[in-house]
């Protein structure tokens, strides 16, 4: 899914474990199960370190400026 956020992200990969986990998967699937829970996590890490660069900025920011 294109434009994914982290919470929808997060709620599919909790869905692919969940299928794994209750063994209620067909071997088939199971390698495209694991590929695309790969790239969720890809995903998350990404948005998360995004994150964590955009408030470190603005937290510079605010202890520059003294506010």
């Amino acid at each position: 899914m294109k434009n994914q956020t982290y919470k929808q992200a997060v709620e599919e990969l909790e869905s692919i474990v969940n299928e794994i986990e209750s063994e209620n998967i067909a071997i088939d699937e199971l390698a495209e199960k694991v590929k695309r829970a790969s790239q969720l996590i890809r995903l998350c890490k990404t948005k998360l370190t995004k994150t964590e660069e955009e408030v470190t900025k603005v937290l510079k920011e605010i202890k520059e400026s003294g506010t």
